[in-house]
């Protein structure tokens, strides 16, 4: 399954009107939900006797199931005035199924016994997504809540550009344009399409062999692509809102992917977002589940074909500043390639933008500061310098000033806690619209983020092929430690999209225990190079018995990573470091004029302006070694093998790039402290 996002044209203020009633409702029903969910489960483990007896009957009497949950959410629409006029049944029995689902991870322990918390009641502006009910695929023109009709061909007939070539007729001829064309010409106020009137013959007569009809619905509507919603049961009508498409031609594969055939549309989530230049403060958009993969272009297929053919085994190393990585081939035969590697910072231009965007981000933060103490300023103490202004004009009998900004200290308790809570300040309209932009301006540099990510992954896997090992790192540390640095260089995501890079490549990304492997305390040659936090350069005394080797700590770190065997993929303490391979391609891979292990000369991020894969990084070969006479004048080298043999701690811990802990504790107990 995939899915894709549908703008909607919200333009008109009675349908906006009604939408937010919508929401509205559909919030204080999964509040009330909410509520009744985190009672019944303080009730249900408040009772250990009932449930060391029968807990299942115990669960039945407290009405703890998703049946339970769905009767509750029938009777609070059922006792409710006004719920029926803006939603319906379907609506209100499948957002009971989406609070289960959270009330069953926190009853039921997963495959690590480990339990989510107990259910909580969310605020109005985090309620962004009212689920739909699915259609179904065995009953013809059945849509539970909200429908998609229209067809992608009656689209290009209603908003066809004028400037379209006569030739293109159909969206897969729209589909084949080069990008820079204009397929549609949308109005900014898209009107909402009326609902086919009439009779529609059903092919079929009486026994007066008259022709027979029926009346015509929406599932008879042809044209633009509309998403419609037909109200509460004493609702006001249909609530109709045209879908607006991309316009030019280089979206248009991706458009064909998903809406060229109706019969494989899955579900409609109606989804909204903060918007400060939207009408009411909100974009709405819907979310529509297909019964097909995700979309990928023919030059992101060629790109993975190519990338599954390299056999190549490399290694990633995951900090704070930047992503290493260095790939060798499968064979170590340096006929087959040589070594490859890549080191992955922020540019100078990215630096300077993240500076710039953090500049402005404070100004926000400090206007929102100064719009909350203007409209609330018996809740804040004049600042010391407005104090002594104040003295000063008294010494000299001249009358005070009035503070419409104190720039103080909240007001606060004699145990620490302001007087009044935050949530009950007297907010503006400017604020509320200035908070909104700062919203909307986090979640673009967010997706931006991923949108790099994305990018930075597919030249890796193109370049160093799509069987990779990482350490397993705790990135929670990272935050504690460097939150600022990760903030800007997104470790984390940049292995999530590597992982998933790999994954749609054929390949994986494995993850191996640092503690079992130790990548950072290791040379090639197999001697521990112990080195602090702060050492950033691997050297191999050769005064120590070591090799001689001399590079950078993160790509000598991912060359080891190479190298790394796991008897269970699935199990990051079960890696071990094999010695003898990297011994092997250490004595294998000397010659080359590039060094590897000490700069990559490879682009940092990928080119602008390329849509396909970046190009192919220069071969860069290992460090030419010490001569033979110099090693044997330095002695025997020593491989260390406690980190092989003692058993890896187990202790909960995140992966670097994921959210899900560990296997270990639970994160709460199930003992109710409340």
């Amino acid at each position: 399954m995939s899915v894709i996002r549908l703008p909607l044209v919200v333009g008109d203020a009675s349908v906006r009107r009604r939408v937010e009633q919508l929401f509205s409702a559909m919030w204080q029903v999964k509040r009330a939900l909410q509520r009744d969910a985190r009672d019944v489960a303080g009730a249900y483990w408040a009772g250990d006797v009932r449930r060391e007896r029968d807990v299942k009957a115990w669960r039945a009497e407290l009405g703890l199931s998703r049946t339970g949950l769905e009767r509750r959410a029938y009777r609070h629409l059922e006792r409710s005035r006004w719920l029926s006029d803006h939603v319906s049944k379907a609506l209100v029995m499948h957002q009971a199924d989406e609070v289960w689902a959270g009330v069953a991870r926190h009853l039921h322990p997963d495959a690590s016994g480990r339990r989510a918390g107990r259910p909580k009641t969310g605020t109005w502006w985090e309620y962004t997504r009212i689920p739909g009910r699915a259609r179904s695929h065995t009953t013809e023109r059945k849509w539970e809540t909200f429908r998609l009709h229209g067809t992608l061909a009656g689209h290009l007939d209603t908003f066809r550009h004028p400037a379209l070539p006569p030739s293109v007729t159909t969206p897969a001829q729209a589909a084949r344009l080069v990008p820079g064309i204009r397929v549609l010409a949308q109005p900014r106020r898209m009107p909402a399409p009326a609902r086919p009137m009439g009779g529609v013959p059903t092919g079929t007569t009486d026994v007066r062999g008259r022709g027979r009809s029926r009346a015509a619905s929406w599932f008879d509507h042809n044209g633009p692509l509309t998403v419609v919603f037909a109200g509460g049961p004493t609702g006001g009508g249909d609530i109709v809102l045209p879908v607006r498409l991309p316009q030019g031609a280089g979206r248009w594969p991706y458009l064909l992917h998903y809406l060229d055939d109706p019969s494989r549309w899955h579900k409609i989530d109606l989804v909204r977002r903060r918007d400060p230049a939207a009408p009411g403060g909100w974009a709405y958009e819907a979310h529509l589940m297909v019964l097909a993969p995700g979309h990928a272009s023919p030059a992101t297929h060629t790109r993975r074909r190519q990338a599954a053919t390299l056999q190549r085994v490399g290694g990633v190393d995951g900090n704070v500043s930047n992503l290493a990585v260095v790939s060798f081939p499968a064979t170590l035969d340096p006929d087959d390639g040589g070594v490859y590697s890549d080191r992955i910072t922020l540019t100078q231009q990215e630096q300077h933008a993240l500076a710039t965007a953090r500049k402005k981000a404070r100004g926000r933060q400090r206007a929102l500061d100064r719009s909350r103490r203007a409209t609330n300023p018996r809740q804040y103490r004049p600042s010391r310098r407005q104090q002594t202004r104040d003295e000063r004009r008294q010494a000299a009998g001249l009358p005070a000033k009035t503070v419409t900004v104190p720039a103080g200290p909240r007001h606060i308790t004699t145990t620490g806690t302001p007087r009044q809570a935050y949530r009950r300040d007297t907010l503006s309209t400017g604020y509320r619209n200035l908070r909104a932009r700062h919203s909307a301006m986090a979640a673009s540099a967010a997706e931006a983020s991923r949108h790099r990510a994305k990018k930075i992954a597919a030249h890796l896997v193109a370049a160093h092929g799509p069987n990779l090992t990482v350490e397993d790192c705790d990135i929670r540390t990272w935050f504690r430690l460097w939150g600022r640095t990760c903030s800007a260089t997104t470790p984390g995501r940049l292995i999530t999209a590597l992982a998933a890079e790999c994954t749609a490549t054929g390949g994986r990304l494995l993850r191996a225990s640092t503690f079992t492997t130790a990548l950072s305390q290791h040379c090639l040659c197999g001697r521990r190079a112990p080195k602090s936090l702060r050492d950033r350069i691997h050297h191999c005394d050769p005064a120590d018995g070591g090799c001689g080797l001399r590079g950078d700590r993160d790509l000598v770190s991912a060359a080891l990573a190479a190298f790394t065997t796991l008897t269970d993929p699935n199990d990051p303490t079960t890696a071990r470091l094999d010695h003898h391979r990297a011994r092997a391609a250490q004595i294998l891979f000397t010659q080359g004029r590039q060094e590897a292990l000490t700069e990559s000369t490879a682009p940092k991020s990928p080119p602008p302006g390329r849509t396909r894969a970046a190009a192919e990084p220069r071969r860069n070969t290992l460090p030419r070694q010490q001569t033979a006479s110099a090693r044997l004048n330095a002695g025997k080298c020593t491989v260390a093998t406690p980190d092989e043999t003692r058993p890896a701690p187990q202790r909960p811990k995140a992966h670097a790039g994921t959210t899900r802990p560990h296997t270990g504790r639970p994160r709460t107990h199930i003992r109710d402290k409340s």
